[in-house]
């Protein structure tokens, strides 16, 4: 049954659609899958073509707008819009402690999320577009993870897309984990360093903290365990617009002082723990070295922690016993996460499965992307922490009749920072294309 309903300039439609886990298996199993539609007030959605928004991740749900927020203000102009919940996240068949169970034990459960990659994705994408459009294409609007699976469609089914729109999520067509998490680490400690050039009074309340986790890792609210290398992947803040800023607001109210000596205050638990929790999204951590696994034979083999044992200076304890500055960690996920944050820890046995398993195949077709036909732009950030700026440069040029808009701007979220004049601006970059 579909609910339409009213907020601030919008009229918004819920969809749920059913397909194949395994679609090469389409008799098989079947999941669920949940996509709001948005159009403007007073417009005539059947006079509109589609845009498929496909958000960053992977793990999160569309992102839930209210009203005409950020990049909405401009596609409601000439677009019918669908926020699709990728599989797993959000309300389509969500993928956590609570419901993996109900699969069996960590091998059934690492089995079935194999099955929540790009490839599956765009799958659900081309399964659920006939029944929207009546079988004609769509624009597919792709941020950060969304981007790869853009890249993805553009190989895989292109026939689906009338124009793909990238921002901040050009993903090599061809690099291992090791090599995106080896490019990785000299962007983190560029970034944190450049944070406290910004802030040159964090460099000490940072190794504060850190020394008084080294002695006692902190109980946060709900279970969780802060470590330091917990507090080290603070860092995650440094790859938006404004992050810097409220990582310094963070470090600066840390301690207080009680009757047993300073302590780490429980409003600067709280806010830590909002921020590390995977609660909201554990795909993220359950399938983040997933999502470059292309080789058939090797695993990932939890890729960031073994580059970063090649990267001594991310070491928290040979920081602390000199006077280098603490680096932050972002976009690395360990096997302490699984060990450390309640969320995941029952899910830790399928983490170590997935990242021992073989057989992953390649997501991306460079034959078919170098004969391109569809109308692209990419939004590429000059020093994104995220996702590599030269991978991304490299596939830009690989991709037939790809245009980029190169700034530094905005960071990795300048699709919302920037809203409806990024992408303006790259709906003007296809439409010179076309």
């Amino acid at each position: 049954m579909e609910h339409r309903y009213r907020q601030p300039g919008t009229v918004l439609t819920d969809h749920r659609f059913t397909v194949p886990l395994d679609h090469a298996r389409p008799d098989g199993e079947q999941i669920e899958l949940y996509a709001r539609e948005v159009v403007g007030a007073g417009q005539d959605p059947d006079g509109l073509p589609w845009l498929l928004y496909l958000e960053g991740g992977p793990g999160f749900g569309a992102r839930r707008f209210i009203g005409r927020q950020a990049w909405l203000e401009r596609a409601l102009t000439e677009y019918r819009v669908l926020l699709l919940d990728q599989r797993g996240t959000g309300r389509s068949t969500p993928a956590d402690r609570q419901t993996l169970p109900l699969r069996g034990g960590p091998a059934e459960q690492a089995a079935y999320l194999a099955h929540f990659r790009a490839d599956s994705i765009v799958r659900d994408a081309e399964a659920i577009r006939p029944a929207l459009t009546g079988g004609a294409p769509w624009t597919v609007l792709g941020q950060s993870f969304g981007g790869f699976c853009t890249t993805r469609y553009l190989g895989a089914a292109p026939e689906g897309l009338t124009a793909a729109l990238v921002t901040g999520g050009l993903p090599s067509l061809t690099a291992t984990a090791d090599e995106v998490y080896a490019a990785a680490y000299p962007r983190m400690e560029r970034k944190t360093l450049a944070h406290y050039a910004r802030y040159p009074m964090d460099v000490e309340r940072a190794r504060r903290i850190a020394a008084h986790l080294a002695e006692r890792p902190a109980e946060l609210p709900g279970g969780h365990r802060l470590t330091v290398e917990g507090f080290q992947s603070l860092g995650i803040l440094l790859g938006s617009g404004d992050g810097s800023h409220q990582l310094h607001y963070l470090l600066e109210d840390a301690f207080v002082p009680t009757p047993a000596g300073p302590a780490l205050s429980d409003g600067f638990l709280e806010e830590v723990r909002s921020l590390l929790s995977f609660a909201g999204h554990p795909l993220y951590a359950l399938l983040h070295e997933a999502i470059y696994a292309q080789d058939p034979v090797a695993p990932t083999g939890w890729a960031a922690d073994r580059v970063r044992a090649r990267h001594p200076r991310f070491d928290a304890a040979g920081t602390l016993a000199g006077e280098e500055p603490l680096l932050f960690t972002a976009e690395s996920i360990h096997p302490w996460h699984f060990t450390t944050d309640p969320a995941l820890a029952p899910l830790r046995e399928a983490a170590g499965l997935l990242a021992a398993r073989t057989g992953w195949e390649p997501l991306y077709d460079p034959a078919r992307l170098a004969a391109n036909e569809v109308p692209v732009a990419a939004a590429v950030y000059h020093d994104d922490l995220y996702v590599d700026t030269a991978h991304s440069l490299e596939t830009a040029r690989a991709i037939r009749g790809l245009r980029t808009w190169v700034t530094d701007e905005f960071e990795h979220d300048g699709v919302r920072a920037g809203g409806p004049r990024v992408l303006d601006r790259l709906l003007a970059l296809v439409r010179d294309r076309a």
